[in-house]
């Protein structure tokens, strides 16, 4: 049950947290220029009701779309949340979360269905039209089934929470969030129902106390300031600069270790967010936004117009009394305490460990080198760089015996979720890290000349692993070296060409795809962005643009085209490549070709590559290429 928690939060919270800066400008418009706002203006307070309505939702809905099936799963999302907007009379944050995924899910599975059934040519016409369609029949369906059921679950909802706190209950419901804010819980609780429920109060009245429960600092601030005046060792010592930074910098994560060193103050946090509700409910205190993060100066930059001295009571008074019965337990445990020494480091690690687990990770550590069994390498779109640095590794392992560890390569976006390490460019390191959290990550600046093998290989060693009896890496290829026809074709090796800046030889590479029938023209820009985005420069005089994943639809076949600049091109730092290898990748019918090029990388002689890089018989090229 808690594992589906987790899971279910972080789904929310992937939806919500990549939108918190539009919250933000909505609760700033709302409390400024609403009739009760600090500078009212009829004309600019006109922006609240269709932001609210239209802009977040969509947000939302286009988020958890794209969670769900990237970019193309965000646009079939937000077509689908119109609906139920259009359905309905109040903001549909909870529809949005409902309809966005749906809208994902929806595409994908179409998507895989259909995509080995669709003729040449065809998959932009197809790819348009089965968007436009799918999500127009999500859109009718949310107008006429879902939005009347969700607009009476969120009517029910808010009716519940009235009565709540009609008879004054709601401090009580500090008593299921704090302790979920150390189990990692929080965000099925904050995003799914207290963030929705917020933005529609504050429609109504101009603020709401729901964005203050769970991101009041006060009840952390007391067990810190405690554990600085009561406290012992190491955790007094660490005490005050955990203080400022909880306080000021709304990281409450740093509290945690302090509480699971001592499960007793479990009462302590539980009792400060108890008075922090109650004072805010009747101070009639509350935000006109989430508070994002939790800081004091997050909620001093929400805090509603009149609000102030309520919010800051809240803070205060949870503090206090979070200060109070925090202090109790720490005296009276301040002696054994003194003995165990221990605790805080054992808490941390404990936490460290609780916080992986609910992100589905396996926290700091690293895979140990006998259980290595599935390695990915991954890169934007998944088929030139990514590919490349997959085979080169897959060969030197192979090379040394260990054949049984699987390297493929994978678009971000794709990593399957059973790979256990992920290495990837550091300058996407953020997205791998998100597609993939609980895999180890090795974050290169290069994808050939690097030392993950090394890192990998010490850890085999480490871990035990004997390898077998070494295999020549040819044989163990997986694929072999027979090259499909029409991939490389001859007529597209170019010889003797005249040395001519980075983005004219990739643009020349990319005229000559799109003239051979293997991609459409937008691919040719993708082929640019990527450039400007991470290089495509490998070493040894080589490099192999290729579009980046956003174009990756308008590849109508596979196809590689080699250009040979004897005087070389510029490419980035310095490094100057005389073979420029376009590549437009559909499926695997290209991945000769690389492991080719990972053969030509390592095991080709400075003699040998120069000879390529000078030949003026294309016969040569095409045979390195196609023959390894």
């Amino acid at each position: 049950m808690q594992e589906a928690m987790q899971k279910f939060g972080r789904f929310l919270s992937a939806m919500v947290m990549p939108n918190i800066g539009a919250f933000i400008a909505w609760g700033f418009i709302t409390a400024l220029f609403i009739p009760a706002g600090w500078l009212p203006n009829e004309t600019l307070s006109a922006m609240v009701g269709p932001m609210s309505k239209w802009l977040l939702p969509l947000l939302i809905g286009f988020t958890g779309g794209e969670v769900v099936y990237q970019h193309r799963g965000g646009v079939v999302g937000a077509i689908a949340t119109a609906g139920i907007i259009v359905a309905t009379d109040i903001p549909m944050f909870m529809g949005a979360m409902i309809m966005g995924p749906l809208g994902g899910i929806c595409i994908k599975k179409f998507d895989e269905a259909a995509q080995d059934s669709i003729p040449g040519g065809f998959e932009m016409l197809v790819n348009n039209f089965s968007a436009g369609i799918i999500g127009g029949i999500l859109a009718c369906l949310a107008v006429i089934g879902v939005g009347p059921v969700v607009e009476s679950i969120t009517s029910g909802l808010g009716g519940a929470v009235g009565a709540i706190v009609s008879a004054g209950l709601l401090p009580l419901v500090s008593i299921l969030v704090e302790p979920a804010k150390i189990l990692f819980l929080n965000n099925a609780i904050n995003h799914g129902v207290f963030t929705p429920l917020g933005m529609q109060q504050v429609q109504e009245v101009g603020k709401s106390i729901f964005f203050m429960i769970e991101s009041n600092p006060g009840p952390g601030t007391g067990v810190l300031l405690a554990y600085t005046l009561f406290g012992v060792g190491s955790a007094k010592g660490s005490a005050p600069g955990a203080l400022i930074i909880h306080f000021f910098g709304g990281i409450h994560e740093i509290y945690f270790p302090y509480v699971l060193m001592k499960p007793t103050l479990i009462l302590a946090v539980i009792a400060g967010g108890v008075t922090g509700v109650f004072t805010l409910s009747i101070l009639n205190g509350g935000l006109v936004a989430p508070a994002a993060p939790g800081s004091f100066i997050a909620i001093m930059a929400m805090t509603a117009p009149g609000a102030y001295v309520s919010n800051i009571a809240a803070v205060l008074a949870a503090t206090a009394v979070s200060f109070a019965v925090s202090s109790v337990f720490i005296k009276a445990s301040a002696k054994a305490d003194a003995e165990n020494e221990d605790g805080l480091a054992a808490a941390q690690a404990n936490m460290k460990a609780m916080k992986a687990a609910s992100k589905g990770q396996a926290g700091e550590k690293q895979v140990e080198g006998k259980d290595i069994k599935f390695i990915v390498y991954a890169c934007d779109a998944g088929m030139g760089s990514s590919a490349l640095g997959a085979a080169a590794l897959r060969k030197k392992l192979h090379k040394d015996g260990y054949t049984n560890i699987t390297v493929k390569n994978f678009a971000i976006g794709n990593i399957p979720k059973d790979a256990q390490i992920v290495v990837s460019h550091e300058k996407l390191a953020e997205r791998a890290s998100a597609d993939s959290p609980q895999a180890e990550h090795i974050w290169v600046k290069d994808f050939t000349n690097n030392n993950v093998y090394d890192i990998i290989s010490e850890r085999l060693q480490g871990g035990g692993v004997t390898a077998s009896e070494p295999v020549a890496a040819e044989e163990s290829s997986g694929g072999g070296s027979t090259l499909k026809e029409g991939v490389l074709l001859k007529e597209n090796v170019k010889v003797g060409l005249k040395s001519v800046t980075k983005e004219e030889a990739i643009l020349a590479a990319g005229e000559l795809l799109f003239k051979s029938g293997y991609v459409g023209k937008p691919y040719i820009e993708g082929m640019l962005a990527r450039e400007r985005d991470i290089s495509t420069y490998i070493g040894k005089g080589i490099a192999i643009p290729h579009g980046e994943n956003a174009v990756k639809e308008h590849v109508i076949k596979t196809g590689i085209v080699v250009m040979q600049y004897p005087d070389g091109v510029e490419f980035n730092d310095g490094n100057v490549a005389h073979l420029i290898v376009g590549i437009a990748g559909k499926g695997d019918d290209h991945l000769v070709i690389i492991q080719n090029l990972a053969t030509i990388t390592m095991d080709y002689s400075d003699e040998d590559l120069e000879k390529a890089y000078k030949t003026t018989d294309p016969q040569v090229l095409f045979d390195m290429f196609t023959k390894g």
